[in-house]
């Protein structure tokens, strides 16, 4: 029979589920002239927002705490990385709408879909932690790391036909912008599983 999580893990899960389904909207949403970018932008918003309650629900919590089930710096620094990644989303979505982006490239499609997959990955090793199966999470903290790995090069790639492909300064600004951004998302990723990692070699 499986313990029952604590409050403490039950609100690393719901911060982790949050992640996750902003991760899912953010991959899925389509870049084109008839994208809504400001009810996007605004839907990722919502989640950022319901992110922060969970991170200041997790620091009340904690200061009242005398025993945890993991050190309470770890608990406190994976709900923060966690919530970063979804800060770096919702600054990705702002900045889709205020540059207008109404034309996307394989570029950022592979970033929104890595950053998808990067979400799902975490989510599930967190999963395992609440559930104190701690030799699972391996593997998923090696995927994100694989994503990051892909989005790595994609960057390289994207920058550079990027002054190929535009002649309008303005519009190359942009878009570099974008892509780094995207990169700092995946980036964030894997901040959060090398975190999980630290907390499996100090607890398994």
């Amino acid at each position: 029979m499986k313990k029952k999580p604590d409050k403490l893990m039950e609100l690393l899960l719901s911060i982790a589920l949050n992640l996750k389904e902003c991760g899912d909207a953010f991959s899925g949403f389509e870049i084109n002239a008839d994208a809504d970018l400001k009810s996007f932008s605004e839907r990722i918003k919502n989640l950022e927002t319901k992110g922060d309650t969970f991170v200041h629900e997790t620091i009340i919590e904690l200061n009242h705490a005398f025993i945890t089930i993991i050190e309470q710096e770890d608990i406190l620094l994976l709900a923060e990385k966690m919530d970063e990644v979804v800060d770096g989303m919702e600054d990705c979505s702002m900045y889709f709408y205020m540059y207008d982006l109404k034309e996307t490239d394989d570029f950022m499609t592979e970033f929104q879909k890595n950053i998808g997959l990067c979400a799902d990955e975490l989510y599930t090793a967190i999963s395992y932690l609440v559930g104190r199966d701690l030799p699972q999470i391996k593997e998923h903290t090696v995927n994100v790391k694989s994503y990051e790995e892909i989005c790595d090069t994609v960057e390289r790639k994207a920058i550079r036909k990027l002054f190929k492909k535009f002649s309008d300064p303005i519009r190359i600004i942009q878009y570099k912008d974008l892509y780094e951004m995207l990169e700092h998302v995946v980036d964030d990723c894997q901040n959060v599983a090398k975190c999980l990692d630290t907390i499996v070699m100090k607890n398994i």
